[in-house]
């Protein structure tokens, strides 16, 4: 036995690895081949010059290249490159070539800066060990990057089957769903924390402004990670975290403990509210988009208004109390943990390859294959300095989202000021019971479902305007339903407050109307603001939405603080009046994105002009 050749030992897992190789390496071969390519003739030089060995890295001078005008590439790709392969979308032509995916993930990243300064530095280069050379340059690293297999790749998240892209879909779903119930369905324990703890009914408020001030700095740290770890890599802890501290309210002996759990509960747990749309934009493409982001938008509208219609009973049933509206909010977050563990996939395009990648390498033994996302590794540091930082630096120095965010913000305020003006006008002024008082916000709920309906009929206008521009999206003509929704809105504001004011004359079906004008403006408004910032910004719109999510989100926080005190010092109709003349100045302002927004597209750093 002795006397065998030594591969004739070799197991039959490392024959298949060797064949594996040996088929991969005759692939690049023949790839290799086809490059008119001077980097071979660098294998066959030795070159321990330390400054050489610089010379034949990576392209120094591409980096530097890529670094300064990296803004413009995608722009310069569309006269390169088709603009839509057959059977894609307008992403396919990024992810489907390896130079285009290399710099998108390269700026999703900031790993051209970092090679950039890495390249300016005085500091010597580190030694190899062992008193050794520095060995000789590598060829070009494009051939060993790797990509999805043109548009019908069984691997993108597109072409995953309908049943698996809807049970990804309401994992995220129902951890948005179970996350936005919590900030209105505690609210409800406003009377009964004044009462138990004796405090003022700005600080009992406090336990809704604080989860919802959560809301608003959470996604700034949970939307860059989910870029850079994956979407589930969020949703996992996101999801536990919050649960974990839902039973921390629920169980809580004293006023900070419950404010501080409160806070914590929603900036651990508003990973959904930004990773959700991503995932969506992950499965769908732009046809198909519109109506999953609909159905997302109506479940995390559909929180606000039955949360507190579920929480009224819930606090006035005495075998309950005001404790379960921790626990009830809990035992829905626990169900979506679950599904967030054991159902999620990883849907981020960029962390699939990164999967693939590392299953060439094992299986091939190539250690050159790479995916684009895994080219450079990120310090602690430069992901906070880089990426966390992201979605305030678009939040300001975009003009496109940081206008509609203002006008999405303010409608979303609108919407936790009414968790206080509605019981206003009903409890006090009709003199319902609680729980039956807080029944109007199925009004809301309504209106918010046929403005559902009324996007989804849209989408059919948005799909004929993308056909007619060669299967591009068009961002701007998202904006036609927020046309329309900011009559509806304003005139709902008006509506409700004056007929509500006048109780006595006036039967309480008249501003429950008014409500459900409200919520099918508000949904015509905030649902176009969704998709146009996905539209706009593409690659980084988890980065997008989580700036816009901390802005609208700190008004969602502020404006339940003043709206018991501005209703009852100003009375409802002309508090109402007052919401109203704003909702009215701001009705401009989707018509001025529509004339305006390609121009600024044009200007943006972030902006996908395709």
């Amino acid at each position: 036995m002795s006397s065998q050749p030594a591969n004739s030992s070799t197991s039959s897992g490392e024959q298949k690895k060797d064949e594996n190789r040996d088929h991969a390496t005759s692939q690049f071969d023949t790839s290799l081949s086809q490059r008119d390519d001077d980097s071979s003739d660098e294998l066959t030089n030795s070159n321990p010059d330390p400054e050489a060995f610089v010379g034949h890295k990576e392209s120094d001078s591409d980096s530097h290249q890529a670094g300064t005008d990296n803004e413009d590439l995608e722009r310069d790709a569309v006269e390169t490159y088709d603009p839509i392969p057959e059977g894609g979308d307008e992403l396919t032509r990024y992810e489907s070539s390896a130079a285009l995916s290399r710099s998108l993930s390269r700026r999703l990243t900031g790993a051209d800066k970092l090679i950039e300064e890495a390249n300016n530095t005085d500091e010597p280069l580190p030694k190899m060990g062992g008193d050794r050379p520095y060995p000789p340059g590598l060829p070009d690293r494009s051939p060993y990057a790797i990509q999805f297999d043109g548009p019908l790749d069984p691997l993108h998240p597109h072409n995953y089957s309908l049943i698996k892209k809807i049970f990804f879909t309401a994992s995220v779903g129902l951890a948005a769903l179970s996350v936005s119930m919590g900030s209105a369905f505690f609210a409800e324990s406003q009377e009964v924390i004044m009462e138990k703890f004796h405090v003022g009914a700005t600080t009992a408020t406090l336990g809704t402004s604080l989860f919802v001030f959560g809301f608003a700095s959470g996604p700034v740290i949970w939307g860059p990670l989910c870029e850079l770890f994956g979407r589930k890599t969020v949703m996992v802890p996101s999801t536990f975290g919050y649960v974990c501290f839902s039973f921390a309210v629920a169980t809580a002996k004293d006023l900070q403990t419950i404010m501080i759990c409160r806070f914590f509960a929603g900036f651990v747990g508003a990973a959904p509210l930004v990773v959700a749309p991503a995932v969506m934009a992950d499965l769908f493409s732009a046809k198909a988009r519109g109506t999953a982001i609909a159905v997302f938008a109506m479940v995390l509208f559909g929180g606000p208004m039955l949360a507190p219609i579920l929480g009224g009973f819930t606090v006035k049933n005495p075998g309950l109390g005001w404790r379960w509206t921790s626990y009830f909010c809990a035992l829905i977050g626990v169900l979506s943990f679950l599904m967030n563990t054991l159902v999620l996939e990883e849907t981020h395009h960029a962390i699939i390859l990164t999967q693939k990648a590392e299953k060439l390498r094992r299986r091939t033994g190539n250690w050159g294959i790479f995916a684009p996302h895994e080219e450079v590794n990120l310090s602690f540091r430069e992901i906070v300095e880089k990426n966390i930082t992201r979605p305030i630096v678009m939040l300001v120095t975009e003009p496109i989202l940081l206008l509609i965010t203002i006008y999405n913000a303010f409608i979303y305020g609108m919407l936790y000021l009414f968790l206080t003006a509605i019981p206003l006008i009903f409890l006090g002024n009709y003199r319902f019971s609680q729980g039956v008082a807080e029944l109007p916000y199925l009004a809301m709920l309504i209106g918010i479902f046929f403005g559902g309906l009324t996007i989804i009929f849209f989408e059919k206008r948005y799909n004929r305007a993308m056909d007619a521009n060669g299967g591009k999206p068009v961002p701007e003509e998202r904006l036609p339903p927020m046309m329309v929704g900011s009559f509806f809105f304003a005139g709902g504001i008006f509506w409700l407050g004056w007929a509500g004011d006048y109780a006595d004359r006036v039967p309480w079906i008249v501003p429950t109307l008014g409500a459900g004008f409200i919520g099918y403006g508000l949904i015509l408004i905030f649902l176009p603001c969704l998709n146009y910032i996905i539209d706009c910004y593409l690659f980084f719109a988890a980065s997008a939405l989580a700036g816009n999510t901390f802005l609208r989100s700190a008004f969602g926080a502020v404006f339940p603080l003043f709206a018991r005190q501005m209703f009852e010092s100003m009375q409802i109709k002309w508090a109402s009046t007052l919401l109203g003349c704003v909702a009215i100045v701001m009705i401009p302002v989707p018509f001025l994105f529509y004339k305006y927004g390609r121009r600024l597209r044009d200007k943006s750093k972030y902006a996908f002009v395709l």
